[in-house]
């Protein structure tokens, strides 16, 4: 492959460099709807919204309080945000006497049951996707999946590959079509990003308390602070922890990310393999409920819990691998962002800027595959970065060897420096290098991490998590209560009326077919 350096040069002399403007990316964004006094909200998803079902851009995830924002794909971080920020406001302007949790952790939680699965409707489809719910339910529990996160989608312009291509050293990467290049690069992206990815964890990581209510009745480790509140000191992100987890089926699952078909082949063998601890589940309850769609290890592919994924828009209804294994890789979901309890939108366009920094160095940079023994360092490096990440002289471990967190970090930081001027270039301002010194001042004085922020501010005021982050909740409402343009509001009071209608029809149809769940699950199982 060409080296860093070398993609560096050539785009800083070619007329590719332009190209880097054009960088795509895209957000979905989750939040708890809540009550007014911290609690998770009981009432189902407000009609005013439209169909969860179908709504191109404001759907649930996994319960009926999970709100989940989707932009579509922009190519400036500022246009991406003012859609996600429109969302929210126009969701505050149909939402009654409730407000948007503004962390990963949860609300204030009355025990398992308290978490309503979301409902799609009488459609075969929305059938569908609430069964599969009810297998992450029984599998894993309710309250892991109330946890919110963002996950952001990126991808580079179609442009770019063949400039890219044109400069590899190694003559097989040369003569791919350019989407199987694509599909190379991408992976090689992913592993690069699984290397270092605990970076990301330690410099946004924003989840190091949660409400007690969240691990009643379970065991844990983490401390207590006042009565309701746990946490652990140096905790980054509690979010990427194994914390919530009832069933470590996962544990032993390791996918391949050293090209797409080992990555489709792991998990297809994930997806067809019934393991014991799920045949004792069941398929169906005694009123003919199902408890989930198949007793394997993974229902279907979205139920492993990566914190990056290749991705591909699917065709006519085709599963996320299939469309990989006919079309190749067309961008990256990144899974692994908390909400930033202090941001109104859990996201800064500061972050979008290091995101694609980042990113794009993973990219370019060289990636041989993956050992199993680095996949266990990066496994190891994840976990102590998640738990003590702000631990001083924390070690973590590269090829064997130990270095510090801090160390490795400033290291990374300034491999990204000839990409950042490049940037600073290409856009015609100091948007990277500002946010990469934003990046290293975190490095180099812990304290200034989301996660210590909120930790210092819990100790401050001498609050619950459950209080304070109420209030962030409440400054938020009354940042999203800005009108928003009268435009905008019809349009997407326009498709709330649309996805409504969309469904109905979907339920005419499923009904009119004369298919049982069960036939239509098999159909689906089977393709």
């Amino acid at each position: 492959m060409a080296t860093f350096s070398q993609a560096v040069h050539h785009l800083r002399n070619s007329d590719a460099s332009a190209l880097l403007a054009e960088m795509q990316r895209g957000i979905e964004k989750e939040g708890l709807r809540c009550t007014t006094n911290g609690s998770l909200s009981q009432q189902p998803h407000p009609r005013a919204l439209g169909s969860a079902l179908t709504h191109s851009s404001i759907t649930t995830d996994y319960s009926e309080a999970l709100l989940e924002f989707i932009t579509p794909v922009f190519n400036n971080a500022s246009d991406t945000l003012g859609y996600l920020e429109n969302l929210h406001k126009f969701s505050f302007q149909q939402m009654k006497d409730e407000l948007i949790w503004p962390a990963s952790m949860p609300c204030i939680l009355d025990g398992e049951l308290s978490i309503p699965i979301a409902d799609y409707g009488s459609s075969l489809l929305g059938q569908l996707k609430h069964a599969y719910r009810h297998g992450l339910w029984h599998r894993y529990g309710r309250t892991m999946q109330a946890i919110a996160g963002i996950h952001y989608n990126f991808s580079v312009p179609e442009a770019l590959w063949p400039e890219l291509q044109k400069i590899e050293t190694d003559e097989s990467l040369k003569s791919l079509s350019l989407q199987d290049y694509k599909s190379v690069k991408y992976f090689a992206l992913i592993r690069n990003f699984r290397r270092n990815s605990w970076l990301l964890l330690f410099l946004f990581g924003a989840s190091p308390a949660v409400c007690e209510s969240f691990l009643t009745g379970q065991e844990h480790q983490l401390n207590k602070f006042k009565e309701h509140t746990l946490y652990a000191p140096y905790a980054t992100s509690l979010r990427m922890s194994d914390l919530g987890y009832q069933n470590n089926a996962q544990s032993s699952l390791k996918v391949c990310y050293n090209s797409l078909s080992n990555y489709i082949n792991t998990l297809s063998e994930a997806i067809d393999t019934s393991i014991p601890a799920y045949e004792e589940i069941g398929l169906q309850d005694g009123k003919g409920q199902f408890k989930q769609l198949n007793t394997n290890l993974l229902q279907i592919e979205n139920e492993y819990y990566s914190d990056i994924r290749p991705k591909r828009v699917s065709k006519n209804g085709e599963k996320p691998l299939e469309a990989l294994d006919k079309y190749g890789v067309e961008y990256i979901e990144v899974r692994c962002t908390d909400v930033n309890p202090f941001l109104p939108l859990g996201i800064s366009e500061q972050q979008i800027h290091f995101l694609d920094l980042f990113l794009l160095h993973c990219l370019l940079e060289e990636s041989p595959e993956l050992s199993e023994e680095e996949y266990n360092e990066i496994q190891s490096n994840q976990h102590k970065t998640v738990m003590e990440g702000r631990k001083p002289n924390l070690m973590l471990e590269r090829k064997g060897q130990e270095i510090s967190l801090s160390q490795w970090a400033e290291e990374l930081l300034e491999q990204m420096q000839p990409l950042v001027e490049l940037l600073d270039d290409v856009y015609k301002n100091d948007d990277h290098s500002s946010c990469l010194q934003q990046q290293l001042n975190k490095v180099h004085r812990p304290e200034l991490t989301p996660s210590a922020r909120y930790m210092e501010e819990l100790e401050q005021q001498d609050l619950e998590f459950s209080e304070f982050t109420l209030q962030l909740a409440q400054r938020h409402a009354e940042y999203f209560s800005q009108q928003i343009a009268e435009d905008i509001s019809e349009e997407l009071k326009q498709e709330a009326t649309r996805s409504i209608e969309q469904q109905r029809l979907l339920e005419a149809e499923s009904l009119a077919s004369g298919q049982s769940f069960a036939d239509y699950l098999a159909d689906y199982l089977k393709r």
